[in-house]
């Protein structure tokens, strides 16, 4: 009788979904919350690190090097420059188990230093894009992270599966960036420990 393997199955499935707003333990209170707005979905992630400003700063304005830590991500690069915007273009695909879709979008990316980056789609495969990082300096020389972002595909999907394929993604490329953060600051702490050791 197959219906308890499907049972099994479901079971599964659902555990899997549940597990989705734990996240990673990358950074202190990281969390990834979704909300629907008519067609579009609003993703908000949030993460507290120990970095300083400015490295947090030049990690996420590091737009040539973004395909190699962000999930997803296939490539991307600064094609111009529009006074304060740059143009930069990006492809890679949002995928969530079996599921997965290209995703190619041109993007104005507006740097209001140090605290501020806004993005908005210029054109590509999706219907809407828009949103933007803030950096908020906290006591203690801890920093909170934050992305707040609206996403539209450009092809319906079912509410649910678009919902968690968007979110998986999302999820996913700013648990990226949170984690080559660290690394670089770790890397950061290394040399300042060297730098501190006297010489034998």
């Amino acid at each position: 009788d197959p219906r308890p393997m499907r049972a099994l199955t479901l079971r599964a499935f659902t555990g899997l979904l549940m597990l989705l707003p734990a996240g990673s333990r990358a950074a202190d209170d990281l969390s990834v919350e979704t909300r629907r707005r008519d067609e579009a979905l609003e993703v908000v992630c949030r993460a507290t690190l120990e970095a300083p400003l400015e490295l947090i700063w030049q990690t996420l304005t590091d737009y040539n090097r973004l395909a190699e830590f962000i999930p997803g991500m296939r490539s991307s690069r600064v094609v111009a420059q529009r006074g304060a915007a740059l143009i930069v273009e990006q492809s890679g695909e949002a995928s969530f188990l079996f599921l997965s879709f290209p995703i190619e979008v041109t993007l104005e990316t507006t740097e209001r230093a140090p605290h501020a980056i806004e993005v908005n789609m210029l054109k590509g495969s999706l219907k809407r894009l828009q949103g933007g990082y803030r950096i908020e300096p906290r006591a203690g020389g801890q920093t909170l992270l934050h992305w707040r972002g609206i996403i539209e595909s450009a092809e319906p999907m079912p509410p649910l599966i678009g919902e968690l394929l968007m979110r998986a993604s999302i999820g996913d490329q700013f648990r990226g960036m949170v984690r080559e953060i660290e690394r670089r600051d770790a890397l950061r702490r290394g040399r300042d420990k060297g730098q501190r050791e006297p010489a034998q």
